[in-house]
């Protein structure tokens, strides 16, 4: 697994709020199946306030693709307050701003600062990071917590007994069972009671890492690393996400474009080549980017829709993450989403005082964690749209929406009153009000407040 590298840059950190832990008074067993972001998030909560936990992962070792991965301040809170934030330091670089970029011509049609004003707004930074390092940080977060078995694939779930059966003919049971286990979930099949195939979206992502030493030598790419934004290029049906990771040290460029037919797969070799003819005619900056490639991977994106429930009718089967509300990464979310579930789980279930309050629990969970998920899928579905708008009037209107955010935050940035054009924007970012509801969320402190206000009597 990737070490953290040292940081270039270090904002200060907000004291984390401190959140409860209490321990519970009625130790249960979970079994988690899946060990992603999700599981190893919930194993290190509900492992700490005293549940017994074990981990069932299907592949042979712990390990994440060469991929960035954004990290909001709803989710940097959550690792701070967990002791990550001198590691998360160390590993990540904090970008200064968002911009938007036409695909043809490069020129800037979006701009939100973020920097400082994401600690100054939200009480956390936002980081740019290294899949692998968060994956190895959480896992060694859950390690004294969680019994792990790895090559260990589930065939078969008794939800009623709480029982699972590995593929060695191993039985174990416990008294939840929580799927953790991606968007091609075989738990979710046994909560929805039968099969449950994900939805294409029609997209699908390169994701390529460039050395940044590389990028220095040319003057047009030097700004890029100088200058840590993240930069969006926006164009018909594609567009391209790109930032410094490891502070600073390689760039990651997330290039999403048509699916021509992959199948669900995620670690699948993608053809350099390929990937630069599907993004011929785009701007200069983007070819010189392109052209320091050596190799991507590349992922079909599918998608669900919302669940009507994540709790099967048996009360000791849930769902958390990808496996209930898989995110496109329109929005960035969907790892904080996970990892949110896995808080509020052990919120709630460190006050756990009988068995019978197993059911009314996870149903509390469901409902704390529902509205939340769902509008955020249906975000990053939206920013789909906005990004890939094919050239013409509602492609100018975009433009035009973002361009007045950007100069409201100009003007803000001046010591100039804003125009608030923020509201509604095509720019998601801008949005003050959707910002807040999003970077805002404190998802140990909501579980808590839920807690008092709506279980306290159970």
């Amino acid at each position: 697994m990737a070490s953290p590298s040292e940081s270039h840059q270090e904002l200060p950190v907000p004291p984390a709020l401190s959140a409860p832990c209490t321990r519970t008074t009625m130790p249960l067993h979970f079994v988690i199946v899946g060990c992603g972001l999700g599981g190893l998030a919930a194993a290190h909560c509900l492992g700490r306030v005293g549940h017994t936990v074990t981990v069932f992962e299907a592949a042979s070792q712990i390990a994440d693709v060469g991929a960035g991965i954004q990290i909001g301040p709803n989710l940097s809170r959550l690792l701070i307050r967990w002791g990550l934030g001198d590691e998360l330091r160390k590993a990540s670089g904090v970008p200064q701003a968002i911009t938007f970029r036409k695909y043809k011509t490069g020129e800037q049609v979006g701009w939100t600062p973020w920097g400082k004003n994401m600690d100054r707004d939200y009480g956390a930074p936002y980081y740019h990071a290294h899949r692998a390092d968060l994956l190895d940080m959480l896992f060694k977060l859950a390690s004294p917590y969680m019994t792990l078995f790895l090559n260990s694939r589930i065939v078969s779930l008794d939800p009623v007994l709480a029982q699972v059966t590995l593929e060695s003919g191993q039985i174990f049971r416990g008294d939840v069972i929580l799927g953790a286990d991606g968007i091609k979930s075989m738990v979710r099949e046994v909560v929805v009671g039968g099969p449950d195939k994900p939805i294409p979206t029609g997209d699908a992502a390169y994701r390529a890492i460039i050395p940044t030493s590389e990028m220095a030598k040319d003057p047009d790419l030097k700004p890029l690393v100088d200058n840590p934004e993240m930069t969006a290029w926006i164009g018909p049906g594609r567009h391209i996400m790109a930032y410094c990771i490891r502070s600073a040290q390689e760039y990651n460029l997330v290039l999403l474009h048509p699916n021509t037919g992959l199948r669900e797969a995620y670690d699948v070799e993608g053809c350099v080549e390929k990937m630069r003819v599907d993004f011929a005619g785009w701007e200069p900056r983007v070819q010189k980017l392109l052209a320091l490639v050596s190799s991507t991977l590349i992922w079909p994106l599918f998608d669900r829709d919302p669940l009507e429930t994540w709790i099967h009718p048996g009360g000791k089967v849930a769902l958390l993450g990808d496996a209930c509300h898989p995110m496109l990464p329109y929005r960035a979310q969907g790892s904080a989403m996970a990892i949110e579930d896995a808080a509020v789980l052990g919120v709630l279930f460190s006050h756990i005082s009988s068995r019978e309050q197993i059911r009314p629990i996870l149903h509390a969970y469901q409902a704390l964690r529902y509205p939340r998920t769902t509008i955020t899928q249906l975000a990053s579905r939206s920013n789909q749209t906005i990004f890939h708008l094919p050239d013409g009037p509602e492609q100018e209107a975009r433009d035009k929406s973002m361009r007045q955010a950007m100069e409201d935050a100009l003007r803000e940035e001046r010591g100039e009153p804003a125009l608030n054009a923020s509201s509604g924007n095509a720019n998601v970012w801008a949005d003050r009000g959707k910002s807040g509801t999003q970077f805002g969320y404190d998802a140990e402190m909501e579980a808590e407040r839920y807690f008092k206000e709506e279980l306290e009597r159970l």
